[in-house]
């Protein structure tokens, strides 16, 4: 699936080996940078709201230069959109959390195994965005999809599926 996951934009004039090469360096680097950052920020913050913005923009200018060569669903598109989705759910920003989580649930469910868990994490995040924003059919709809993945995964009988569950009921 390698090349799945490092997909190039389909483009009139598509972009040389070198400048995917070029972005590949780029990515891997903006990710380090992101990881430094935010591992020094938040040690070094006493209030994370400015660290999350800061955050919030370099995924979003990452996510803007490498989108000019890179599928959304490319492997270095997908973990900036995951990042950028975690920096919207810190600051409880419920949209831009969803609009990042619809996103990455295609590839994800295209990119790992039937039953993964990093699937069933991602329905299950999208499930409660949507019912924090008060979309009951949407996020009955994914957590649903959530718990059938988490039932071959874990068991029927897991407490983890027993509490999503509940959840449901409780909305």
């Amino acid at each position: 699936q390698d090349k799945e996951k490092l997909e190039v934009r389909k483009l009139s004039d598509p972009p040389s080996a070198e400048v995917v090469r070029d972005m590949v360096k780029y990515a891997r680097n903006v990710i380090e940078e992101f990881r430094r950052a935010k591992h020094y920020k938040y040690i070094l913050c006493l209030t994370l709201t400015p660290l999350a913005c800061e955050l919030l923009e370099i995924c979003e200018l990452s996510l803007e230069k490498m989108g000019a060569v890179f599928e959304d669903s490319n492997v270095y598109m997908l973990h900036m959109m995951y990042q950028a989705m975690g920096v919207c759910l810190y600051v409880q920003d419920w949209e831009g959390a969803l609009r990042y989580g619809k996103k990455i649930i295609r590839p994800y469910s295209k990119h790992y195994p039937s039953y993964s868990l990093n699937v069933a994490s991602m329905w299950l995040k999208l499930g409660r965005l949507y019912m924090a924003l008060e979309n009951r059919t949407a996020g009955v709809k994914a957590l649903k999809r959530a718990i059938a993945i988490m039932e071959v995964a874990h068991g029927k009988d897991h407490p983890y599926i027993s509490e999503i569950k509940k959840e449901l009921e409780d909305h």
